[in-house]
């Protein structure tokens, strides 16, 4: 590999590098700075997983020249799998207690889907003692 295209590889690393770890920090001040739970879980899967991602490919892109047995780009595109798929399932799960447990603003709501359902699972009667199904 030559050693203009080494250097600019290296620049784009540390631009990715650098960015991903800008939104990393953004998500950080958005979990103490906003006010309710929505708002801290929406800054907490989506800009923390965009700025992981980007300090990913930054990191697999720094490997590319160097030749190593113990870490590969393929351990870093196993990492970044695992962070895309377990994220949105964690916040759905955050969310779903928050708002059983009465965690969440209602007037900050559009609309309540979920409150739908949960009246019309208490109205069969199949719903356990906060209308969830066991």
């Amino acid at each position: 590999m030559s050693d203009q295209l080494a250097t600019v590889l290296d620049w784009v690393a540390i631009l990715c590098i650098l960015a991903g770890a800008m939104l990393s920090l953004v998500a950080g001040v958005g979990l103490i700075r906003f006010p309710d739970l929505l708002s801290r879980m929406h800054t907490a899967a989506k800009p923390q997983i965009l700025g992981l991602l980007l300090v990913l490919v930054g990191i697999g892109i720094r490997l590319i020249p160097v030749e190593t047995n113990v870490f590969s780009t393929g351990t870093l595109v196993l990492v970044a799998l695992f962070q895309v798929v377990t994220v949105p399932v964690a916040g759905h799960i955050t969310a779903r207690v928050g708002y059983r447990t009465g965690r969440i603003e209602e007037k900050l709501m559009v609309r309540d889907e979920l409150a739908e359902r949960m009246e019309a699972r208490r109205g069969n009667g199949d719903g356990g003692p906060d209308g969830a199904s066991r």
